[in-house]
């Protein structure tokens, strides 16, 4: 259709000429009311933004002197930002005279290496720069959802040996809670019995 004929029909309708694709040859336009249009394009954007998973470098830091609670503790952080989506960075921070010690470092890194395969991938093996040695990972999806799998499994497992526990000590404290009052009251109609045997 020709550009002024275009223009025409849309004035004819009450309506505007829209431009879709300019690059196309010929261009791509359409006739519809340009405020709708807007509304509707913005709205779309909107659920793309919704449907789109932000991921962000989550870092935490270690020394070479890290104790083993520490960095139980900091390597199950790493491990929920991972399973979250998130990338990983782990550094080890150097200071001073710690320098001398790059080996106690590297084994630190190694080791929360480790405990983090089950999750994610390495995306940078540990590297030395200046006073930091950094390693970075990423999430592993197959992984990720095999790892929660099980965590499920251990989860279901561990609840029913609970309930499987709790059932059989009820009812030992039920059987020792009426003993105790059958050897009371037996005791007391003997001490009645010798009683009435005495008067």
């Amino acid at each position: 259709m020709d550009t002024h004929q275009a223009v025409r029909t849309a004035r004819e309708r009450n309506l505007d000429l829209i431009e879709i694709s300019p690059n196309s040859k010929p261009p791509v336009c359409k006739i519809a009311d340009f405020g709708k249009y807007n509304y509707e394009k913005q709205k779309k954007e909107k659920e793309q933004k919704k449907h789109k998973s932000t991921s962000q470098v989550k870092e935490i830091r270690f020394h070479p002197n890290t104790d083993t609670h520490d960095l139980e503790f900091k390597s199950r952080h790493l491990k929920e930002f991972l399973i979250q989506g998130h990338k990983v960075k782990a550094t080890v921070i150097f200071i001073g005279r710690m320098m001398v010690h790059q080996d106690i470092g590297r084994r630190l890194l190694d080791s929360v290496l480790e405990k983090l395969q089950e999750v994610g991938k390495i995306e940078q093996p540990p590297k030395l720069e200046g006073r930091h040695m950094t390693t970075m990972l990423i999430p592993d999806k197959k992984k990720i959802d095999q790892y929660l799998k099980t965590q499920r499994k251990a989860e279901s497992l561990s609840k029913k040996e609970t309930a499987n526990k709790t059932e059989p000590e009820t009812k030992i404290e039920t059987e020792n809670k009426t003993e105790p009052e059958n050897k009371v009251e037996s005791e007391i109609k003997k001490e009645s019995e010798t009683e009435n045997i005495n008067k």
